[in-house]
């Protein structure tokens, strides 16, 4: 154990190095089989090793006003690196009022669209990925900007080495929530994406003002 790293530390190194030492080894000896023309053993090495894991896949379901309670939920924090995000609706109200300064493509095409739109946009990831048996349910819903959620794919936070950062205070940080209806109710702007948000904004700002009130 090295100087000044503590147990836990050391024993999760070894950990990782003993099972990077076995992947090594079961693939040298597939690579081996199949060098020697026993194919028949390299398959066998691989289904005894690496077996295919087949799963059901559950469709997403949430809704516009579950996504929304879920980053007032959060305070509107990305939960994979503590930063603060913003009401969805607030920055396509940029885009419209500023498109030149803010670009937006609906596929977030390199060049045509905006960075604010990958970096401060939140998003709705499963904690534990659908794909590896995670639960499609409020519980395993947690705010992350589009950036993260499509840099962890499949992955777990875990698999990743990133940790889950705690919730903000939504009375401390809205992400614009309040100030976005404010202005959506100065400018009305006719695109249905910004009114949908401007509609769901309301309800769930009234829903929490309610509770925070008791």
């Amino acid at each position: 154990m090295r100087a000044g790293q503590s147990r836990p530390v050391y024993l999760a190194r070894m950990s990782r190095l003993a099972k990077e030492i076995h992947v090594t080894s079961d693939m040298q000896k597939i690579a081996e089989h199949l060098l020697s023309g026993a194919r028949h053993l390299a398959i066998a090495n691989a289904v005894a090793e690496y077996p295919v894991e087949v799963r059901a896949i559950s469709k997403r379901r949430y809704t516009d006003r579950q996504k929304m309670e879920t980053f007032f939920k959060d305070g509107f924090i990305d939960r994979y690196s503590g930063e603060r995000l913003f009401n969805p609706g607030f920055l396509r109200l940029l885009h419209y009022l500023m498109p030149e300064q803010f670009p937006f493509h609906p596929h977030g095409k390199s060049g045509l669209c905006h960075d604010i739109f990958w970096d401060l946009l939140p998003s709705i990831d499963h904690k534990t990925p659908i794909y590896r048996g995670g639960e499609d349910q409020p519980g395993n819903w947690v705010t992350t900007s589009m950036k993260r959620n499509s840099a962890k794919g499949n992955w777990t936070i875990e698999d990743l080495g990133w940790n889950l950062q705690p919730r903000g205070a939504i009375q401390d940080w809205d992400g614009l929530s309040r100030i976005f209806v404010e202005l959506v109710e100065r400018y009305d702007p006719d695109v249905g994406y910004v009114k949908s948000w401007y509609r769901t904004t309301k309800k769930v700002l009234s829903d929490s003002e309610c509770r925070l009130s008791r």
